[in-house]
């Protein structure tokens, strides 16, 4: 056998380092993790947020106090009663960010999911009075003020703007069984298609994800299969109207015929509202894209339960035009060309952040005037109005970035969570005005109103469609007939 020869050996070298070259240039086009080796790119509203940065309040858990004149406590509130308050201090974090809930399919316990400077915490808020944090799960690398958590299939998808975060992915099965609180979890799979993202969107109806203000597919969306949520892969790239900051994906069953069945995406992509058809996620379709006077920076957004109406919010206007709190209140009936009906504009200064729609009321974290509610029974005019907040930074309304980060209002026990991003955890009770159903000006729910819903069965009429559900039904008809008799002025 022939021995080698120093030439040999220094071909060997070179073909060594050509093989690693070419493989880590394989492993960068598939998941661009150089990109996070860059300095991260701030949006506007991220450097504003990060100039008002407080440290975290230095406050005591509070216990369970009742909304009575204005008041729950030391916060200011209308028809918000306050249940349980958990400081910073309680997690060992600096701040809050995002925030999500899960409520476990085998034992119908609740739980909050708070995201942190360092990771993310898990509550037991079953027993809302007496909350559990049952332990944390640290952030992939290192700290950062952004993280944002859904839910999908009893596991947490967890991103943030640390550098080289990618998505962490969390079993929630395993909070079942916490013998002694609070502990330190791990990830139970990870996904490294991207580095850092602003935000996750899932569309729970599909099984997709969508990393979006990343750093892949020009901070657009980034989908991603998580079917099989511990086995997570790449499905496509939408990247044509560049950044999106925010969105809500849906299997579409509104009114536009033309794209029902269809999986739409409703973005907010820093000035105007994107509409994308990710059916085919090898080849999405932008169906839309409508800008507005005044975008300052298009936020974030949610359809109402019939995918006619949505609201937008954007996070810049307060502080760029003198607007308050301003809901833009958008007609969606025709994905291809939306249309702006209206506004709705707030009691205070304060920028809105977060809104999500439930029950025909909209839930906004609105950062420093906190958790405020506004009844949508007249979104068809863009006629809103606050039937309750939680102020959770009583110190003034300014239209500044401290405060509410997000709400999460869609637990069936009615509780809903505020995560504060000096304050820390807010468990809260809405206590709403009932409607009342005098539809024929009688003073009471008597049998003629009960036949004005009945003669409305099977018709769209909003009026008559208590549960929001697009359609007046027997639930709508059973609602009516169980309010009988009750005095009220029409």
């Amino acid at each position: 056998m022939k021995r080698p020869t120093t030439k040999m050996f220094r071909l060997f070298a070179v073909f060594i380092i050509l093989a690693t070259l070419v493989g880590s240039q394989m492993v960068v086009f598939a998941q661009e993790p150089g990109e996070d080796e860059r300095p991260p790119v701030l949006t506007a509203t991220m450097k504003a947020l990060l100039a008002d940065q407080q440290s975290a309040w230095d406050r005591a858990p509070q216990a369970a106090t009742p909304c009575v004149a204005g008041m729950a406590g030391s916060y200011p509130c209308e028809n918000v009663d306050l249940l349980a308050y958990m400081p910073l201090s309680t997690f060992s974090a600096s701040s809050g960010n995002d925030s999500w809930g899960w409520t476990d399919p085998l034992t119908g316990k609740e739980y909050a999911l708070m995201g942190l400077n360092n990771g993310t915490a898990f509550v037991d808020i079953t027993n809302p009075e007496s909350p559990i944090y049952l332990g944390k799960l640290p952030t992939h690398t290192v700290s950062s003020s952004w993280r944002d958590i859904k839910v999908f299939d009893n596991h947490a998808f967890i991103v943030s703007e640390a550098s080289n975060h990618g998505m962490q992915v969390f079993d929630l099965t395993e909070l079942r069984n916490v013998a002694s609180p609070p502990v330190t979890f791990s990830e139970t799979a990870y996904y490294s298609g991207f580095g850092r993202a602003h935000n996750i969107v899932i569309n729970e109806d599909s099984g997709y994800a969508y990393g979006v203000g990343s750093s892949t597919c020009s901070g657009g969306l980034h989908m991603v299969n998580i079917q099989t949520p511990s086995s997570p892969s790449f499905a496509g790239c939408f990247s044509a109207d560049g950044y999106t900051h925010d969105a809500q994906c849906v299997n579409y069953v509104g009114p536009d015929p033309d794209h029902q069945g269809q999986e739409i995406c409703f973005n907010a992509n820093e000035d105007t509202l994107t509409i994308v058809d990710v059916t085919n996620k090898a080849a999405p379709l932008q169906v839309s894209r409508t800008g507005y006077s005044n975008a300052a920076y298009t936020h974030q957004l949610w359809t109402d339960e019939t995918q006619t109406y949505l609201l937008l919010d954007d996070e810049l206007d307060e502080q760029s035009y003198g607007y308050n709190t301003r809901t833009r209140v958008w007609d969606i009936s025709n994905l291809d060309s939306p249309q702006l009906i209206g506004y709705y504009s707030g009691t205070t200064p304060a920028i809105d952040h977060n809104l999500y729609i439930k029950d025909g009321y909209a839930y906004e974290a609105n950062y420093r005037a906190g958790l405020q509610i506004l009844d949508l029974s007249d979104l068809a005019n863009a006629n809103l109005s606050q039937v309750g907040f939680f102020d959770i930074y009583p110190g003034n309304n300014n239209a500044n970035f401290n405060g509410a980060w997000n709400v999460f209002p869609y637990f069936d026990s009615g509780v809903v969570i505020i995560s504060g991003m000096e304050q820390g955890l807010f468990i809260v009770r809405p206590d709403l005005p009932q409607p009342c159903y005098d539809f024929n000006g009688s003073g009471a729910v008597d049998v003629g109103d009960i036949s004005l819903v009945t003669a409305a069965w099977g018709t769209d009429n909003a009026l008559y469609d208590f549960n929001h559900n697009g359609m007046v039904d027997v639930d709508d008809i059973t609602t009516i007939a169980l309010s009988w008799d009750t005095s009220c002025t029409a």
